[in-house]
């Protein structure tokens, strides 16, 4: 037997079994106290474990109770934490990293600075908080500290700018910014170019300042309109890699896993965030999702109800994936129930579960960094997890990412259904059996071993502002930062879960 590419036709009979969409109604309210208390009790441990042993620096080393700093020393766990402390209505976190915030000097730092983190994790943390206390969370905080949220944001986005000064205008991802160097790459990745958009357009419609839109769009421009043809393979999947000199792409290999990602998912959510101005990016959007259905969808052999979305490179497909890429059946979601479209929402939700089955094969109930559905290479030991699964292990280690839980969310949003958020209940029992230390939450070597294998002795920072934020909200009280149905939502989720304003004209 051999893996299957499945087009739209075939997708069609194996479709998810039909799930009641509750009405608006029911979602309210349907909050869980008891659950998102202690949801919030993980938060302040990991919270205190990094203020009392890492804070000021990046992250916490939650065995040997040492830090780091991967994140060029600013602090990136506190940033990080801003927008899911004021949603969860902690006052005294958020005054500890407010005050932080303002003493940051975002022009010094012993190491490379990476654009693309930089952007998704410090400036959209400080736009969200800011968007967030000068809005639904006002009062929280005293009014006279929000600004310094603005006036950081504008700092550190000055001290950047100059990754854009290239020939094309495509930024140089690896920068210097003590010297205003780079590191030489000729190239830059397609995430990395397409998941700037959101933050500095943000930024401009914040400050009135149209010169951080304009950077990051001309960067984005580039994606919209690739060329050369033969780099997009299928209408809407593109290429990895681009020319910085040129703006042209240098590869046709295609994926939804990490390097590609983001791209895929800022294209929906910078429509949400201004139908008028981004309907282009819809239009992109579309066309990647009904290209991803047609040509990437996979189904594992003995697993048919399962689907994966498969790579392709140099006219040959790859059956890998992992848990990067499960954000996936989250963006089918949103952009389904944004544009009305039943197609898109049924693959979603066939992703969704298809990612589950990673979580519930596993001895941790915790999912692999990476799997394949490859017949051609499991190993002996893998087989019975193969059949019996769909699915066997690559990689088996995490490092506390959100992805999958991420999505659990969306399904949870979009359908009402009560056994998504079992899934992202169960989800957290497991994170908090298996990753908790006594200073906050490390990673794991081997999901699928007992105990999870050996703990990593590192705290990512997404574990406070994704993890823990999406699996809180699944079951927070309702509020107008949760993702809505249809074209209802006032706000959208950057890659880093910090929720930001729609635009509405300001």
């Amino acid at each position: 037997m051999r893996t299957q590419l499945l087009g739209l036709p075939a997708l069609a009979t194996l479709a998810a079994a039909a799930v009641p969409f509750y009405s608006d109604s029911q979602l309210v309210d349907r909050s869980d106290t008891s659950r998102a208390t202690a949801i919030k009790e993980a938060f302040s441990h990991a919270w205190d474990g990094y203020y009392e042993h890492a804070f000021p620096n990046d992250e916490l080393h939650p065995i040997s109770n040492g830090y780091g700093n991967s994140r060029n020393g600013w602090g990136a766990s506190a940033v990080d934490a801003l927008s899911t402390a004021i949603i969860m209505r902690n006052a005294t976190i958020v005054d500890q990293i407010i005050d932080h915030i303002g003493t940051i000097d975002y022009s010094k730092t012993d190491s490379e600075v990476s654009l693309f983190e930089t952007t998704i994790r410090y400036l959209a943390g400080m736009l969200s908080g800011y968007d967030l206390l000068k809005g639904p969370a006002s009062g929280l905080v005293d009014e006279s500290k929000v600004d310094v949220l603005l006036k950081q944001s504008k700092n550190l986005a000055d001290v950047l700018k100059f990754a854009f000064d290239t020939p094309s205008g495509v930024p140089h991802n690896v920068i210097d910014i003590m010297t205003h160097g780079n590191d030489g790459n000729p190239v830059n990745g397609l995430a990395v170019t397409g998941t700037l958009v959101m933050e500095w357009t943000r930024l401009s419609d914040l400050t009135g300042d149209d010169e951080y839109a304009r950077l990051s769009q001309k960067a984005q421009d580039y994606l919209l309109h690739p060329s050369p043809e033969e780099y997009q393979p299928f209408p809407g999947l593109l290429g990895h890699t681009i020319n910085i000199t040129t703006g042209e792409f240098a590869d046709g290999h295609v994926s939804w896993g990490g390097g590609h990602d983001s791209y895929y998912e800022y294209l929906i959510k910078m429509f949400v965030y201004d139908p008028k101005r981004f309907s282009f990016y819809r239009d992109r959007w579309v066309a990647a999702a009904e290209s991803s259905m047609k040509y990437l969808a996979s189904h594992p052999s003995p697993r048919q109800d399962l689907v994966y979305l498969a790579n392709y490179n140099d006219h040959q497909f790859s059956f890998v994936s992992g848990h990067l890429t499960c954000f996936d059946g989250g963006n089918f979601l949103l952009g389904g129930t944004v544009l009305d479209r039943k197609d898109f929402t049924d693959f979603g939700l066939q992703l969704v579960e298809s990612c589950h089955e990673t979580y519930s094969a596993t001895v941790t109930g915790i999912g692999p960094e990476s799997f394949s559905w490859d017949p051609s290479h499991v190993l002996g030991s893998q087989r019975d997890l193969y059949e019996q699964h769909g699915f066997y292990i690559t990689q088996g280690s995490y490092n506390l990412r959100p992805e999958v839980v991420e999505s659990f969310y969306y399904a949870w949003r979009v359908t009402g259904n009560e056994e998504y958020r079992e899934w992202v209940w169960n989800a957290f029992t497991s994170i908090n059996k298996y990753c908790r230390t006594g200073s906050g939450f490390a990673g794991l070597t081997d999901v699928n071993a007992a105990k999870g294998g050996n703990q990593v002795d590192n705290q990512e920072s997404f574990i406070f502002a994704e993890v823990l934020k999406y699996i809180y909200l699944t079951f927070a009280p309702e509020d107008e930062w949760q993702v809505q149905r249809g074209s209802k939502n006032t706000w959208v989720f950057n890659t880093e879960a910090h929720p930001i304003k729609v635009y509405r004209g300001e």
